[in-house]
């Protein structure tokens, strides 16, 4: 079954990663076109399911990068809002482990300027899934405007929401105030451990998956990196194991697990509604290629996500190094 469309909402993030300089005194950057929720759409598209962004994209010299690189990737942006405010830039360093720390400057950045009037503008009427998260939710002023646009999208589409809870912008308890209505909204709510910790301080995931359940959300997916996943459907659970790959960078991991996990539910016609049909086993397949998804993008420098072209020789490659 071909997929149908799943449209993303949310912001575009430079991500100028750290390189060693010639000199003491400088500081080289590479600038990579980035952001949690520009990263879903890409891999989606690449995956082979139509995705549309909806995006503020300025037209500063890293709005021409965001378009460029999404065009590229084969992504639908002709609903996306041309921006007169600059682009949100991150900066990032990698630790041994390949894990980042971002440092943003993200004031008064195009990506949080939504307005209820932009997104009455969206036809939605061939959409299957609404996919959001991360700080669009959050950031001031624009919001709430998403929030009614996801209130509204939930009549017709199936909802998902990552939270990527980043607490050098927006303070915790901002999402803890949010999240139980999130739940209501959504559908699918994936999430990191790094999350978890951050929204329910000490809390075990199974706990957690619960009171997410509870409030809403029926597919619950906490992705827990070298662990691999735990997922849970109206609370029965099950845990993925996490593929083993050389790891060169985590940065997009999490993104495209979401990707790969709506991608395959949308290929098995689960998507366009409250998932009443899906069952563990569905949910079991989904994970598993979305974590495949995810170690591809770990293979790779950057947010770089796989094209369904490639799939096949490189998801060989891992089974075989999961099988060494």
């Amino acid at each position: 079954m071909s997929p149908r469309q799943i449209t993303v909402l949310g912001e575009c993030v430079a991500d100028a990663f750290t390189e060693p300089a010639s000199t003491p005194s400088e500081l080289a950057l590479r600038v990579l076109p980035g952001g949690g929720p520009a990263n879903t759409a890409v891999s989606l598209a690449r995956l082979g399911t139509p995705a549309r962004f909806l995006a503020r994209l300025s037209g500063d010299v890293f709005g021409r990068l965001f378009r460029a690189h999404l065009e590229a990737s084969g992504v639908d942006l002709s609903s996306s809002v041309p921006a007169e405010e600059p682009s949100t830039l991150a900066v990032a360093e990698l630790d041994a482990q390949g894990q980042a720390a971002f440092s943003f400057h993200a004031q008064n950045t195009a990506d949080w300027q939504w307005t209820a009037e932009e997104l009455a503008r969206v036809d939605l009427s061939e959409t299957a899934c609404v996919h959001t998260g991360s700080l669009a939710l959050v950031q001031e002023p624009g919001a709430a405007a998403v929030e009614d646009f996801l209130a509204a999208a939930a009549t017709r589409a199936t909802i998902s929401i990552d939270p990527n809870v980043r607490p050098l912008l927006v303070q915790p308890h901002v999402y803890r105030a949010r999240l139980a209505h999130w739940c209501a909204l959504a559908d699918v709510l994936r999430l990191s451990e790094d999350d978890l910790e951050l929204l329910l301080p000490g809390t075990p995931p199974e706990q957690a998956c619960d009171t997410w359940h509870a409030a809403g959300a029926r597919l619950v997916v906490i992705t827990r990196g070298a662990d691999g996943a735990l997922a849970s459907l109206d609370g029965e659970r099950l845990k993925v194991p996490a593929v083993r790959t050389s790891v060169v960078d985590t940065v997009g991991a999490g993104d495209s697990f979401t990707a790969g996990l709506l991608h395959h539910l949308g290929t098995r016609g689960f998507l366009g509604g409250r998932l009443t049909e899906l069952g563990l086993d569905d949910v079991a397949e989904a994970c598993v290629f979305a974590a495949r998804t995810a170690a591809l993008t770990c293979s790779v420098a950057g947010p770089n996500p796989p094209w369904q072209s490639q799939l096949g020789s490189q998801l060989e490659q891992l089974a075989t190094a999961e099988r060494a």
